[in-house]
């Protein structure tokens, strides 16, 4: 493992030219990041996760109870042994001509059996309630870490100028700040690349998975070679969104439209003006730019140059589909209503249709074949074939 440790940490890749670890080593005088230092990340990642579980459960869970935060579940499917087997072995999305044998086989109409099959997909989704107690934990800890980061920033030379993060490196001291504020970041990561796998599972899962998995590697690299000026900056300008985003949920599921509607807005000017903006003017530009004017190029500089620009293309998609949602409202003159949020949960989330008053299987009968196979099921008006279909795609 020492041979492979060596062979990758490679001086001659990971530093400038006539600098070695031996010039990064820590003195009395000075102190400077060790790799052996994020070890501490692991164990303090399990204690965040801890921390996470005992904030939800005696937090934030009394907080949305008292919100009236719905705390029960979409309502169930009524059990039925034959439908169940088809819905856990088979497909949880039966066609047209399963439909129909279940029609037959159970004598009831297609649309009950289409909305017992919504209604039990609704069944694995999770609560309103464990929803916002997620969002109240990220928002929590968003809001401590951009503080923390906030403030240590604004007594620092490199958040006003840029080129700051550069001079005299690589043997800048380490403040203990500095230490503290990425070992505190780098332990959350860790503990959401494990627990997103448990957590509530969302349409984005790849993206942000590909974004936690850049930002540890980021983390990690960045502190190893002493990019910390560079990497305090790019983590304070990514809490800032975040902060405002978990806001805008917590808002949701409490059903306070209007603050949802406004915390929304607010994320995505602020989004837009930071990532494609801030992001690209300050991160990227000094990276790319002034840190080979003012220390030279060496190998692993592109290393850092992909990843970063790697998250600029997720800020770019993400940006996209902000635009994309706002425009599609106020095309359609609903400019109150372009929050996506609202549409992922109401659409998405719980799939929804014009007959959900009642869920009593009603037996077949040639009115109400006719009823189920005729114009209103290809033409997309019985909101089960096309509209519920739609809504989980959406």
């Amino acid at each position: 493992m020492a041979g492979i440790l060596a062979w990758f940490w490679n001086e001659r890749f990971w530093l400038p030219h006539n600098v070695t670890w031996a010039d990064l080593k820590s003195t009395e005088e000075a102190t400077f990041p060790q790799a052996e230092d994020l070890y501490l990340a692991f164990p303090l990642a399990f204690a965040v996760f801890m921390v996470r579980l005992v904030f939800e459960r005696f937090i934030a869970k009394p907080c949305a109870l008292g919100l009236k935060v719905q705390a029960n579940g979409p309502q169930k499917a009524q059990p039925n042994a034959i439908l169940e087997k088809v819905f856990t072995a088979i497909t949880k999305h039966p066609d047209e001509k399963r439909l129909e044998g279940l029609s037959k086989q159970l004598d009831w109409d297609v649309r009950s059996i289409q909305r017992w099959f919504r209604q039990r997909r609704n069944q694995e989704k999770p609560s309103t309630l464990r929803r916002f107690c997620e969002s109240s934990w990220r928002f929590t800890f968003y809001l401590y870490i951009f503080t923390y980061g906030s403030r240590l920033l604004k007594k620092s030379p490199w958040l006003w100028n840029t080129r700051q993060c550069w001079i005299g490196y690589p043997t800048q001291p380490l403040m203990p700040e500095v230490h503290y504020y990425y070992i505190v970041e780098l332990s959350y990561y860790w503990s959401v690349m494990f627990s997103q796998f448990i957590d509530i599972k969302r349409k984005d899962f790849g993206i942000m998975f590909t974004h936690h998995i850049v930002t540890v590697i980021l983390l990690t690299i960045s502190y190893t070679v002493n990019f910390t000026r560079v990497g305090t900056l790019t983590l304070c300008l990514h809490d800032a969104v975040d902060v405002v985003l978990e806001a805008a949920k917590m808002a949701n599921y409490c059903k306070f439209q209007k603050l949802c509607d406004f915390l929304f807005l607010m994320f995505a000017v602020v989004f837009i003006i930071t990532r494609l903006g801030i992001y690209p003017l300050w991160i990227l530009n000094t990276t790319m730019f002034e840190l080979p004017e003012i220390v030279g190029g060496f190998p692993a500089l592109s290393i850092f140059i992909i990843l970063l620009l790697i998250l600029q293309v997720l800020h770019c998609f993400w940006s996209y589909l902000i635009v994309k949602a706002a425009y599609k409202a106020i095309s359609k003159g609903k400019a109150g209503r372009w929050n996506p949020l609202h549409a992922r949960d109401d659409r998405s989330d719980v799939e929804s249709s014009s007959d959900e008053e009642t869920s009593v299987p009603h037996s077949k009968n040639p009115h109400n074949s006719a009823t189920t196979n005729g114009t209103s099921g290809t033409n997309g008006t019985n909101g089960y074939l096309t509209g519920g279909n739609s809504a989980e795609e959406h």
